[in-house]
């Protein structure tokens, strides 16, 4: 998928970036259709996976941004020299990108190369991938949540395609169609709300926030609670009452409760049982949860209700390190996601 947030993002503290996608496989390969990374100078951020197939596009992105034009450069047990770009072959020269659906981003015009993992890079992979490479100078403005370039005149297929996506509300899949790339636009699809900032709330959003479909709101009593740095796709609230966001909390959001208070733990706790919400976890012990669990229910709570907030959180076989708490919930969410897509697909 297209995320135009980390786009911007590393356009804003980059400059022009490399984008690159995997926009089709052949047998086995270490990453899915539509994975991507994001490659500047001096970095890159995202991953298509495979170690040298990784090292040698991150390298080829920079001679893009260069102006070059990328040759091998992996030692391998393979062949070397250039993989020929799809593009190009059987042709001194490639057709001129027409832009993106919408207006800006473009940089130069896309690059599809075909690596076949084993001879070109001496991987173990027994499949070969299709790399697209494309230099963006700005955000593209989408509609419809679906961005597709390409050579020349959009091609018919690409058009139905868009036309299915307007009409129908369909999001396909990533793909190469007749040289052009289709994507969907990345979109989170889970809300979590994490309730403290403190040194478990820190190491959460750092596992948690490279997750994709995750739209992370984090909430504290004050701006100075929270690290300087935060991810792009993490909403910070300072509140001096906190609890009292609770009442607007989306019933769909995901909520872990782990503040500097067993006092406002409490009173969040109940609040949010008394809101709704798609699943609630609490930190802490169990005579702590023993105590909520008597307290809830004094509060006009019954059972089967507090029941629905886990406590302890993670897996407390991990340890009650703040990354291994971490580990843990970040499991657990993983794995709740993949229990509702079984589900939609009963």
């Amino acid at each position: 998928m297209f995320d135009l947030e980390s786009l911007s993002a590393a356009l804003q503290a980059h400059g022009p970036v490399a984008r690159v996608v995997i926009a089709g496989v052949e047998g086995s390969s270490p990453r899915e259709v539509g994975a991507s990374m994001l490659v500047w100078s001096e970095g890159q951020a995202g991953t298509i996976g495979g170690g040298a197939l990784e090292y040698e596009a991150a390298a080829r992105a920079r001679t893009v941004l260069a102006g070059r034009a990328p040759t091998l450069s992996v030692p391998h047990a393979g062949g070397r020299g250039p993989v020929v770009p799809a593009a190009n072959r059987g042709s001194s020269r490639s057709a001129p990108p027409s832009p993106p659906v919408g207006e800006g981003g473009g940089g130069g015009a896309p690059r599809v190369e075909r690596i076949a993992l084993g001879p070109s890079l001496g991987q173990c992979c027994g499949g070969a991938v299709m790399l697209w490479t494309e230099v963006l100078e700005s955000v593209p403005d989408v509609t419809d949540d679906m961005i597709a370039r390409g050579p020349g005149d959009m091609p018919l297929a690409v058009k139905r395609i868009l036309a299915a996506a307007r009409g129908q509300g369909l999001r396909p899949d990533t793909a190469l169609v007749q040289g052009w790339l289709v994507e969907p636009v990345a979109k989170p699809t889970r809300q979590i709300w994490i309730w403290g900032a403190g040194h478990v709330g820190r190491a959460l959003v750092a596992v948690l926030a490279p997750l994709p479909g995750l739209a992370i709101t984090w909430v504290d009593v004050a701006r100075d609670r929270f690290p300087d740095d935060v991810p792009p796709n993490v909403t910070v609230i300072p509140a001096a009452n906190p609890a009292l966001l609770a009442d607007h909390a989306p019933f769909a959001a995901e909520h872990l409760v782990l503040t500097f208070s067993h006092a406002l733990d409490l009173e969040l706790c109940h609040r949010l049982l008394r809101r709704g919400f798609r699943s609630c976890g609490l930190i802490g012990s169990a005579t702590k949860w023993a105590r909520f669990r008597s307290r809830l229910k004094a509060l006009g709570h019954d059972a089967a209700s507090v029941e629905r907030i886990r406590c302890p959180i993670g897996d407390p076989a991990l340890g009650k390190h703040p990354q291994a708490i971490a580990v843990g919930v970040a499991v657990e969410l993983l794995k709740a996601r993949q229990v509702a897509a079984r589900e939609m697909r009963a």
